[in-house]
């Protein structure tokens, strides 16, 4: 095991409101937050290299334990010396624990206290997943940070499910806090309880006498309405300690980013913006715009006139509807980019409201950010 180039730590230089302004400190570099990260599903972001995703902005990246423990492998992954050199990013790396496959490939798993059993989407191979085999997959992936293993039920659910997951998930963060070894890895914990206020709210006290160094807060945007989202996430910020990070996880929109900064969260993901990318759907500064829309086909202006990504600098809409219509993997790659320098220029944004102290402010100036374009 490689000693820590420097210690794991968080710290706060501006507030706006309940927004925050902070620098995440990991062995692989700081973090600026609040902070978006691209999602490397299996150590890559679709259709970019990391390169191209490094000139974006993006200083972190998530990759996602369950995919990379069935291929390649942990094992494979720590023979080529980690996750990190594996796929040439030496900057910080987030894995998940593989806690929402639990849920969405719910017809090909099996839960109880002890973990998750499940078969492969591959190729149908059993594997069984422990709390203490979660944290030992990602100590060999080698991220900066890693996440408990979590129970997260989707909405909407019967109240006692709710409560019986919330429960095995500090259990399990019991155990996996046990397990975790790993010097220069932090071990962030997750808090559950679904849409239940009373829930959430048991759920991370309890978490929280745990002295994670960080916390996930999990179960949302998973089927519930916006609203019960953002109250939920309030919830679950009013709980957790000041000077540790919070990472509202699968969330969101530009709109949900906007609006959870304005409640305390400091990090989060989602595969919004290169998953829409990929299906022709595009941010902007004007909304969102459907690039396989009949009226693009002759219009010569760049995506957003706003925007100073190298998809708006040098090409039309005319000619991304083009690719996109034709089915070309450039047209992919160019309408990646542009969501995400999107998010990352939302994200530099932000911070420099909260410096500011004008965060309601530039939040109110945004309140439309979600609409589509007309």
């Amino acid at each position: 095991m490689n000693p820590a180039k420097k210690s794991f730590g968080f710290s706060v230089s501006a507030r706006s409101g309940r927004a925050r302004r902070g620098v995440l400190e990991t062995p692989h570099g700081d973090v600026e937050t609040p902070a978006f990260m691209p999602v490397a599903t299996q150590g890559t972001v679709k259709t970019l290299t990391q390169k191209q995703v490094e000139e974006l902005g993006a200083s972190i990246l998530l990759a996602n334990t369950y995919h990379l423990m069935l291929r390649p492998g942990a094992d494979r992954v720590a023979s080529l010396g980690g996750l990190h050199k594996m796929m040439a990013w030496d900057k910080p790396i987030l894995t998940d624990s593989g806690g929402f496959q639990v849920a969405s490939l719910a017809a090909l798993r099996r839960i109880d206290d002890e973990g998750v059993t499940f078969r492969s989407h591959l190729d149908g191979t059993l594997y069984a997943l422990s709390p203490e085999k979660a944290v030992a997959i990602q100590e060999k992936l080698g991220s900066d940070i890693a996440m408990v293993l979590d129970e997260c039920v989707l909405y909407p659910a019967e109240r006692a499910d709710v409560s019986r997951a919330a429960e095995r998930t500090l259990s399990w963060a019991r155990r996996c806090r046990a397990a975790h070894q790993r010097s220069n890895q932090a071990l962030f914990g997750i808090v559950q309880g679904g849409v239940d206020e009373a829930l959430r709210r048991e759920n991370a006290r309890a978490l929280v006498e745990l002295d994670f160094p960080g916390y996930g807060i999990g179960g949302l945007a998973v089927g519930e309405p916006k609203e019960l989202t953002r109250a939920m996430t309030e919830v679950s910020t009013e709980e957790l300690p000041d000077e540790r990070p919070r990472y509202l996880m699968g969330t969101g929109t530009p709109g949900d980013l906007v609006a959870s900064v304005a409640r305390g969260v400091d990090m989060f993901d989602c595969v919004l913006p290169t998953r829409n990318a990929r299906n022709g759907t595009l941010f902007t500064s004007r909304g969102k715009l459907a690039i396989k829309n009949a009226r693009y086909a002759d219009d010569p202006s760049p995506l957003d006139p706003d925007c100073a990504c190298y998809t708006c600098t040098h090409f039309s809409r005319a000619y991304l509807r083009h690719l996109f219509i034709a089915k070309e993997m450039t047209g992919r790659t160019l309408n990646t980019i542009h969501n995400l320098y999107f998010y990352m220029e939302l994200m530099r944004r932000i911070r420099k409201a909260i410096e500011g102290d004008r965060y309601q402010a530039f939040a109110r100036e945004l309140t439309d950010i979600d609409n589509p374009l007309a």
